[in-house]
């Protein structure tokens, strides 16, 4: 029986990846079946037919195969096209699912046989450490200072639905189920059709929504990461961690490390453009974060009660345990003889009445009686600490290391705010409140009349003041009084969940020192700078972006940190300064090389000032998931920076579909955060190993960024026409109809690329597999630096390529976009375009362009084909690219019949459909 899906297993590939073709041949024909028996023979049929050929196209350029191909899609009734799109689509899913399963099969496979510790793990890094001198003391001073923190923000192209990812957790862990565990036939049978059950379940769920996402939707979207990985396995990873240090040294066997991983949200928090986030959805945020973490806590310590059951008789305990047994409200007969059930029960019940004070909210399972409400988490975690002390004295403290351990873990990380929270708003919105409120205090100012300098002294004067500038008794504006009251919420709810729980406040498009002062001066207004004491209780970071800001980054730092009274507030945090630097609108405005060029230089130079001022600097990588927005392998990004910009200290954005690929599998999961660790203590203290780039180098790279720069803005900004070729051959307009995100696609009502926000603008050109934004320019870059060095020019390209991780990384970014992009589909959507004259102006600037880029890439790599030293990247692109080009082609033709003005619903919603698939199939597309 055909099946729409593979079901033959290639045994002539590695024998390591039959497990993968098999799960993938298994998943595939539970779709088929799941097809057929929905939708009938004739449908299924159909899918098969689509799919043969596309195989035979892709695989073997069988130009008959891409005629029959297109008639085929061409013909389909809307009905038709919507069950292609969807059984391609759902196929990508199950795919992706089917790879992440491998990975940590792979993983695992390492680990039973005793393999060589792998680059990226701690276990690497630490033998690493040790090999080159480190002693076990010193890495423990390091973690006192380290941070290391991905965050999590919302996204304006997530395409997927929480129900979707629900389904998909239920096949991954069937999945999981077989690997683990040696089946019978029984079991084995019952597994596959559970299997076939979450398909089918997963086919009848809507893969689109109805409505449009509120930010409050994409809050609790986020939280479901939270479930599925980061409460246990966070606290699996500073267990791991513990433990290998502990068998380093024996001295060192009861280590417990600080812990300097956690993560960070903007959901609810990110205010640039999105005007529905106000104060009210602040204080719902938190509100609903509080509540993650404090019932997870509430679940946890239930369980631990019930396992931790030992008799006064039998067992002793510490005085402060037997205290904090008696505090108990907990009078059963059935426990009194039970020191540590009767002590978390009484702590269960302080954690049910903080539940009740904070969030007026009672726990499902009710405490023994009333009890005092915990003031902040330190006070659950010093109750915590007795417990595990008492166990440790008293001959206990295997017990110790089980669910206790993760719990104090848990609320360390977590406290009860579960992610620290920042706050983003643009230095324009900044600016036109502080101007109000100047103003209104005293009519004379016209603070935006000021030059800079003449601003600087202004605010100076304010910052240094005691005396509040905004009163109650004037009436502002109601963007103002929406700026101030989200600055008070964040007060308040520091007081309420803890310090941490609002601790930076970002400031897009910063390009100078007022662009920081005026948002001192708001945060004094709302009580979190306080003059009379030199204390600021939140970061205030700035957000370089453009090619422009980034130059001028070092310099406005510079000049910052001479003004005495802000110098006297970095004392209070610390002496250090967190710095956050915009991948995506510097890609956007200057280029993919440009780009990447001048985020380097930045830091340079940033790690100049600071030494001057001897503060400490933390940057914060603002890098989206396709590498158009600084994307690509963490670990390899983190080890490229510059000596001296990590420090110990790094702050990177997780962004829409890549939050899925990183984080819902959880052992996929920990896996990533563990990459984080280890690539940051790698920058930060074996960043010697590679030798300074040589000056030729530099020179060449900043020969080849001005020909890149150049020939990227002549393209996008400097040709006539080229913002409508845009806009008619990608998917930018039913992007922006999407129900994907609370944001609009643009910053203001225009169809200027300027206004266009960097992530559906990389989104849109990765549909149409253009993949524009992570490429363009290096073809014509290189070829004019080879034409001004034709003797010396390639040898130097080679050079930087084999000796510099920075140059070795952008290329390798590079050919994986390449990759990933395919010329002819482009082609496609270039057929979308009105005018023909435009379109024959502009797509062969294109593919000559694409061509001349992967010409030289494999000049300078010495490769024959893209991905030849990535075999396992390229088989996976081969794999499930047969399944993306019948996507690509429906979604051309739909946009047609859409755009011609063709009024069926299902019109509308298959591109919608197709794209959801095509970015499932990419995965880092967005």
């Amino acid at each position: 029986m055909n099946t729409p899906f593979p079901t033959k297993v290639d045994l002539s590939e590695d024998d390591k990846d039959h497990s993968l073709r098999e799960d993938i041949r298994r998943l595939g024909r539970i779709l088929g079946d799941t097809v057929r028996n929905q939708h009938g023979d004739e449908i299924f049929e159909l899918i098969e037919t689509v799919r043969q050929n596309s195989i035979r196209f892709r695989r073997d350029a069988d130009p008959a195969a891409r005629s029959e191909l297109e008639s085929t899609l061409d013909s389909l009734t809307n009905d038709q096209t919507t069950q292609v799109i969807r059984a391609f689509s759902y196929f990508s899913h199950l795919v992706n699912l089917a790879e992440d399963q491998h990975h940590v099969r792979r993983t695992r496979a390492h680990l039973i046989a005793g393999s060589a510790t792998r680059r990226g793990s701690l276990a690497h890094t630490i033998e690493a450490l040790y090999e080159n001198g480190h002693s076990t003391a010193q890495l423990l001073e390091f973690f006192q200072t380290a941070e290391v923190s991905p965050v999590l923000t919302a996204h304006p192209t997530e395409v997927q639905r929480k129900s979707i990812l629900n389904c998909q957790m239920a096949i991954t862990r069937l999945l999981d189920e077989r690997d683990r565990m040696q089946l019978t036939p029984e079991e084995s049978s019952a597994n596959e059709e559970a299997v076939g059950r979450a398909v089918l379940t997963l086919w009848q769920t809507r893969m689109l929504r109805t409505s449009k996402l509120s930010v409050l939707d994409e809050v609790e979207n986020g939280l479901s990461f939270y479930d599925y990985t980061f409460l246990r396995e966070l606290p699996q990873l500073y267990a791991g961690l513990e433990d290998l240090l502990a068998s380093k040294d024996a001295a060192h066997k009861t280590v417990e490390l600080p812990s300097f991983m956690k993560m960070g949200s903007w959901i609810g928090g990110d205010r640039d453009g999105n005007p529905f986030v106000t104060a009210e959805v602040l204080e719902k945020t938190l509100a609903m974060q509080a509540t993650r973490a404090l019932k997870f806590y509430l679940d946890e310590l239930h369980t631990l009660g019930s396992q931790l059951s030992m008799a006064s008789l039998l067992v002793q305990v510490s005085p402060e345990l037997q205290a904090l047994a008696e505090r108990s409200p907990d009078h059963s007969p059935h426990r009194s003889d039970e020191p540590y059930r009767l002590a978390i029960s009484g702590m269960y019940a302080r954690l049910a009445a903080t539940y009740s004070q904070l969030l007026g909210l009672v726990p499902a399972i009710p405490a023994s009686g009333l009890a005092q409400a915990y003031v902040n988490a330190e006070q659950l975690a010093a109750d915590l600490d007795t417990v595990h002390q008492s166990l440790m004295a008293n001959g206990s403290a295997a017990l110790a290391r089980g669910r206790l351990r993760h719990l104090r873990r848990a609320v360390s990380v977590f406290g009860f705010y579960l992610a620290p929270l920042d706050l983003r708003q643009n230095s324009d919105v900044h600016e036109r409140v502080v101007a109000e409120l100047l103003q209104a205090a005293n009519p004379e100012m016209r603070y935006l009349e000021l030059d800079e300098e003449g601003r600087i002294a202004v605010l100076i004067a304010e910052i240094s003041s005691s005396r509040p500038l905004a009163s109650p008794y004037l009436s502002y504006s109601e963007e103002t009084q929406s700026e101030l009251a989200i600055y008070r919420a964040a007060c308040t709810a520091k007081q309420r969940y803890g310090m941490g729980a609002v601790p930076n406040c970002i400031i897009s498009k910063t390009d100078g020192v007022s662009d920081m002062l005026e948002l001192a001066l708001l945060l004094k207004e709302s009580g979190l700078l306080h003059p009379d004491q030199a204390r600021l209780d939140v970061n205030i970071i700035p957000l370089f972006e453009t090619i422009g800001d980034l130059q001028n980054s070092a310099p406005s730092m510079d000049r910052l940190f001479a003004i005495p009274a802000y110098a006297r507030l970095l004392a209070s945090r610390g002496m250090a300064q967190e710095v956050m630097l915009g991948y995506s609108d510097s890609n956007k405005d200057g280029g993919f090389l440009t780009s990447g060029w001048e985020l380097f230089k930045a830091e340079l130079d940033l790690v100049k000032v600071f030494e001057k001022h001897q503060l400490r600097l933390r940057l914060f990588h603002g890098r989206g998931g396709s590498v158009g927005r600084g994307g690509g392998p963490s670990f390899q990004a983190i080890l490229a920076q510059p000596a001296g910009a990590v420090q110990g200290q790094i702050r990177l954005t997780e962004q829409g579909e890549v939050i899925t690929a990183k984080y819902g599998n959880p052992e996929v999961g920990r896996r990533n955060l563990e990459v984080l660790a280890a690539a940051t203590m790698e920058a930060s203290l074996l960043s010697h190993t590679e030798a300074a780039p040589r000056p030729e180098f530099l020179s060449a790279m900043e020969e080849l960024s001005d020909h890149a720069f150049r020939a990227y803005r002549h393209l996008v900004y400097e040709t006539e026409g080229f913002e409508q070729y845009f806009w008619e051959s990608t998917v930018i307009s039913e992007i922006a109809g999407l129900n994907i995100g609370s944001r609009p696609a643009s910053r203001k009502k225009s169809t200027a690329i300027e206004d266009l926000r960097a992530i559906p603008w990389v989104f849109s050109w990765s549909q149409c597999r253009l993949m524009l934004p992570g490429w363009f320019g290096f073809g014509t870059a290189v070829q004019s630096y080879l034409k001004a060095h034709p003797e010396t020019g390639l040898q130097n390209l080679q050079s930087m390529f084999k000796e510099w991780s920075f140059f070795s990384t952008v290329l390798s970014n590079m050919e994986m976009v390449l990759a990933k992009s395919d010329i002819g589909i482009a082609s496609r959507y270039a057929q979308l375009v009105k005018d023909q004259a435009l379109r024959d102006s502009i797509f062969p600037r294109l593919q000559a362009e694409h061509a001349a880029t992967i010409e030289v890439l494999k000049l300078i790599s010495g490769q024959d084909e893209l991905l030849a030293a990535n075999p396992l990247l390229k088989r996976s692109i081969s794999n499930r690219f047969p399944y993306l080009s019948p996507l690509n082609h429906v979604q051309v033709e739909l946009l047609e019949r859409y755009r011609q003005g063709d009024p069926d619903e299902r019109v509308r919603r298959g591109i919608h459909l197709s794209i959801n698939g095509i970015a499932a199939g990419l995965r880092n597309s967005g």
